[in-house]
């Protein structure tokens, strides 16, 4: 078990332990020196799977080289906690280093088949990645159906009846007539109303448009990580004269200013054009940038940057990808909006780049 903070710094702290069994009474100082390695190299472990899957793979290619001259890669060791359990025969150290990522990183950096490889034999790699806001968002409003059945059932019914009677009576000198009648009647009426409701709701989604961010800071962070990775690295608008006018820029950044995505014309004459121009591989992607917030404990402005990004190797007749990033957060503070969005975009651009050059160099791309 270990703990280790990741950070963008070339020095790192972290944390370590390890147990190692013995046999005499208690633990020598060999046991005691092999423990410390140990939880130093578990420390270093930590660091690399922190960083990420591609990460984690390159340690084990320099594992020999850290066990070889620990010194070199771990600048100083601090004894955090040990214990000596005599009954188990046991002994526990926990430390914590500090952590020389430079050279940690140009450890894997040597041992990687682009490094090995003569410079007039390593592969060219261009890259295209768009930085953008939220400029617009048109939402819809909700359509709704509304529709009411009603039905009403009425029973009536009802009754009439008259009875008379009529009577005469004659004497010698006038006649007498009388008359009875008795009327009835009755009438009855059942009313049933029954309503049903109902109908529907349809939503939208809202459609977004962008704004891009100028870059030209970022392409610096791209070129110098591809670089120092071993490729021979070139901007997509220095490459775009050699295309043949099948590629242009612009057509990349009207795609990402209107959608997500590139439409499939513009990702084929991306490849058509790094074929002409004899580039093998190149490097597309987006870093989005979020709405700025305020950071609760500091009460820095906040700004979040997702990565996409992805390697194409256009010599395939269908090309591949050979190494993808996200989508990944990351996020930067500053005391302005300008500052905290150009530290988010630094931040992102560096860790995509080197988590793209870890899967490439994992692959063994010369």
């Amino acid at each position: 078990m270990a703990i280790a903070s990741v950070a963008m710094a070339q020095v790192q702290q972290g944390r370590g332990k390890a147990t190692v069994s013995y046999s005499g009474k208690s633990a020598t100082p060999d046991i005691k020196a092999k423990a410390n390695l140990a939880a130093q190299l578990k420390a270093v472990e930590f660091y690399y799977a922190e960083a990420g899957e591609s990460e984690a793979a390159n340690f084990d290619a320099v594992r020999d080289k850290i066990i070889a001259d620990p010194d070199r890669y771990i600048l100083e060791t601090t004894v955090l906690a040990e214990e000596d359990s005599a009954d188990k025969k046991q002994y526990t150290v926990t430390v914590r280093v500090s952590l020389n990522v430079a050279n940690l990183r140009n450890a894997v950096k040597a041992n990687s088949a682009v490094a090995k490889t003569g410079r007039a034999d390593k592969s060219p790699l261009t890259f295209l990645f768009i930085s953008r806001q939220v400029d617009s968002v048109k939402a819809y409003d909700a359509r709704v159906f509304k529709r009411v059945d009603e039905s009403v059932k009425v029973n009536a019914s009802g009754s009439t009846s008259k009875t008379g009677v009529e009577g005469e009576s004659v004497s010698r000198s006038q006649v007498k007539t009388n008359s009875a009648t008795t009327a009835q009647e009755s009438a009855g009426v059942n009313r049933t109303r029954t309503v049903e409701t109902g109908g529907s709701t349809v939503r939208r989604s809202s459609e977004s448009t962008w704004r891009l961010i100028p870059s030209a800071n970022l392409n610096q962070v791209f070129t110098s990580t591809f670089a120092r990775a071993g490729f021979k690295v070139s901007e997509a608008a220095l490459v775009e004269p050699y295309t043949g006018g099948q590629f242009k820029v612009s057509m990349v950044e009207d795609d990402y200013k209107s959608g997500n995505d590139m439409k499939s014309g513009t990702l084929q004459s991306v490849v058509r054009g790094m074929r002409t121009a004899q580039i093998p591989y190149v490097a597309v992607g987006t870093l989005d940038v979020g709405m700025a917030d305020q950071d609760p404990s500091t009460g820095l402005v906040r700004v979040s940057v997702t990565v996409n990004a992805k390697i194409y190797d256009v010599t395939q007749t269908i090309p591949d990808t050979i190494a993808s990033v996200g989508p990944v957060q990351y996020a930067g503070m500053g005391p302005t909006e300008d500052e905290a969005r150009t530290n988010a975009l630094k931040l992102a651009a560096n860790n995509a780049a080197r988590e793209l050059t870890s899967q490439v160099t994992n692959i063994g791309v010369r």
